[in-house]
């Protein structure tokens, strides 16, 4: 799941990680409520969160989800570098993306998501 608010910022995020991982389905949200609903509705293995939306931000949204989801690989991506963005990120176990994403910048990531998610499956 990308979510963005952005809907240039989302196809950039969703190529990339097609690009990595042809045979993902993706699913898009443009905020915080929309990727809760999505949630409750279908099965959810991964999410990449943007840190800057309006109302909730990403953060909170990460929060959220590690309630119910506490294994789910949940990435934060932002622009907004600063040490808080990060330790926010590091207290709610996401990891942080520098936007604007790159293959080389979600590799990582997304390499790590799909190895605990077979282990998961396992």
């Amino acid at each position: 799941m990308v979510v963005d608010d952005s809907k240039l910022a989302r196809i950039v995020a969703g190529k990339t990680i097609a690009a990595l991982k042809p045979d993902w389905v993706k699913v898009e949200a443009s905020n915080a409520e929309e990727a809760l609903q999505l949630v409750a509705e279908q099965q959810i293995d991964v999410a990449v969160l943007d840190f800057n939306m309006p109302g909730r931000d990403g953060l909170d949204l990460a929060a959220d989800l590690r309630k119910s989801h506490p294994n789910m690989p949940i990435a934060i991506i932002t622009a907004n570098i600063q040490d808080e963005v990060i330790s926010r990120a590091r207290a709610v176990n996401a990891t942080f993306v520098n936007k604007p994403v790159t293959e080389d910048g979600m590799a990582g990531f997304i390499e790590g998501a799909a190895l605990r998610l077979k282990q998961a499956r396992g």
